[in-house]
């Protein structure tokens, strides 16, 4: 201690001479901070020591990087400080009290259940009435029959093969019915084989296969210049509604009964009569809607509806059948009950004008315009909004990319679904990617945009998020959705709206959601007690967005052996 009180006696004259010695100055300066740290260092040291206990803690790091799978690392101490500094996030969400104990996972649905569907339930449809087939529609449960477990996958359920691979053959245990291979085994639509179905591609009217029969339409219309995009399959019932849904100019092909029934009305076990007052009566009605017959060849007969409804409205003087549908919004379609009238195309001024605005050929299609934009007729966005939507989205998904490695490797999903589309962005960014994808404009959006995601060349449908999807379980490998649980965070349980996802997300597939961070820590407390692997990630723009994004993981898990539960029973 003398040593050091001299030389601080020493530091003190040099700092305080007024003789400089600059070279000295600088020296003595360096040599009191290096003393001054290592003092107090020890003396920390010293302090820390006498409120410690020896103890032995292993803490585990998680380390998220993009476009890599988690990863975790495990370090070990000899010694855990009492006095720990607090990295833990500090924005907290206002939880409610809970008013029944939170079990550690969702409970499980009976395997019984494994191809449940609610809005479908076969049951349940067969309360309703049989005319009009009204029992056939959508008839979902309510509110006290809601089923709040989780769908399990059947015993033996495995993951499907990649595309292209799974377009022509799929697990037998995924779906485990042989009733179509039984019923249609004359025909080429599925045979089972050792563990397998596969799909040869053929069918009632085209038994040399899918491909052969697209390529015999091709060769009555033109099926290559880009102009058509979206196809709409229909067995030839309830026109009206399919020409509420075809675009100006459009097609409507059919083929199968009643179609060339003089060559095939034996094999069908119709009478001649039968089949030829059924024909007559597809001509008629086509011809009330204004549809013209272009061709019938063989097995194929193909309609075109008009560009515009100038000469039809003429028509409808003179022959006064099927009326016009009076002034209602034709894009209204969700719980929409159908009529006979003919839905109006808009008003244009010329014969050779375009109802609603020509679209532009596929691929330009995808990123042109929509001419609902384009007009105006879509209140509340402008081209510019629609070109920075875009543009926006391939950013985004380029993020998810890094986010998720199984969204950013060609042919590890097949069916997406956006929850939330908008304007289509996401689908529209994933183009070159060997997916399609379903766009979901909620019912309950603000704005209807599902006419827009149909002239961008994409498929869509609307859909009530209180409510469960037309769907088989297990049909998507990966879900999106923006903003869709704060959308309807007033409106019904979230919890049923993960259930719901759940259901329909098949095991190791993949969601990702984006939201406030209030909603998002929310959402996240029920996907872990589902037993996802989830985790929340930063906006792409970093850490300062509110707006958050959810990475999860489907675990895999099936319902029990057969013999498994069947002890569970005794």
């Amino acid at each position: 201690m003398a040593n050091s009180s001299s030389s601080l006696s020493i530091l003190f004259h040099n700092f305080t001479s007024k003789k400089p010695n600059k070279p000295f100055t600088r020296l003595y300066f360096l040599t009191f901070t290096i003393f001054l740290c290592t003092f107090f260092y020890f003396l920390g040291l010293w302090q820390n020591s006498t409120t410690t206990t020896s103890s032995s803690a292993a803490t585990t790091t998680t380390i998220i990087r993009p476009n890599c799978q988690q990863t975790n690392f495990t370090t070990t101490s000899t010694s855990t400080p009492s006095t720990k500094l607090d990295f833990s996030s500090h924005h907290h969400v206002d939880i409610p009290e809970q008013t029944t104990a939170r079990v550690n996972h969702a409970p499980v649905c009976d395997v019984s259940l494994s191809e449940y569907t609610p809005c479908e339930d076969v049951q349940r449809s067969l309360k309703f009435p049989r005319e009009n087939l009204v029992y056939r529609e959508r008839h979902c449960p309510e509110k006290d029959e809601i089923l709040r477990c989780r769908i399990p996958a059947p015993f033996g359920y495995r993951v499907p093969p990649r595309w292209p691979e799974s377009r022509d053959w799929a697990w037998y245990a995924n779906v485990p019915h042989k009733e179509l291979t039984i019923e249609k085994k004359n025909q080429n639509w599925v045979h089972f084989e050792g563990d397998r179905f596969k799909f040869p591609g053929g069918g009632t009217m085209f038994p040399r296969g899918a491909g052969a029969y697209i390529d015999d339409i091709g060769k009555l219309i033109n099926l290559k210049d880009g102009s058509i995009r979206t196809a709409l399959d229909t067995d030839g019932i309830y026109l009206a509604e399919v020409d509420r849904v075809l675009r100006p100019g459009g097609y409507w092909i059919l083929s199968g009964p009643p179609i060339n029934w003089e060559t095939h009305w034996k094999g069908w076990e119709r009478t001649k009569e039968s089949l030829n007052e059924e024909q007559n009566s597809i001509e008629r009605v086509a011809k009330s809607l204004c549809w013209k017959k272009i061709v019938q060849k063989g097995d194929i007969a193909i309609w075109q509806k008009p560009t515009n409804h100038i000469h039809c409205k003429i028509t409808r003087k003179v022959f006064k059948n099927r009326p016009f549908c009076r002034a209602e919004d034709p894009d209204s379609a969700w719980y929409t009950k159908m009529d006979t009238c003919l839905t109006p195309l808009p008003e244009v001024t010329d014969i050779k004008d375009i109802s609603g605005g020509r679209l532009s050929n596929w691929p330009e299609r995808l990123t042109s315009i929509p001419p609902r934009i384009s007009s105006g007729s879509l209140t509340g966005i402008t081209a510019e909004m629609f070109n920075e939507n875009t543009e926006l989205w391939k950013k985004r998904v380029a993020y998810y990319k890094t986010l998720d490695y199984q969204l950013a490797e060609p042919g590890r999903f097949r069916n997406l679904l956006d929850m939330n589309a908008n304007l289509g962005g996401f689908a529209a960014a994933m183009i070159d990617d060997p997916v399609w994808v379903m766009n979901v404009v909620p019912v309950e959006a603000e704005i209807n945009t599902l006419g827009v995601v149909y002239e961008r060349g994409l498929i869509g449908t609307y859909q009530n998020w209180c409510e469960a999807m037309s769907t088989y379980p297990r049909t998507y490998d990966f879900i999106h959705a923006d903003s869709v649980f704060s959308l309807y965070e007033n409106r019904c349980n979230i919890e049923d709206i993960l259930l719901e996802m759940d259901r329909i997300l098949r095991p190791q597939g993949s969601v990702i959601l984006r939201d406030d961070v209030d909603v998002l820590l929310k959402v996240k407390r029920f996907v872990d007690a589902m037993q996802w692997d989830a985790r929340i990630a930063d906006h792409e723009k970093g850490p300062h967005q509110r707006e958050k994004i959810l990475i999860a993981v489907k675990t895999y898990w099936t319902a029990a052996a057969p013999e498994q539960n069947q002890q569970r029973k005794l």
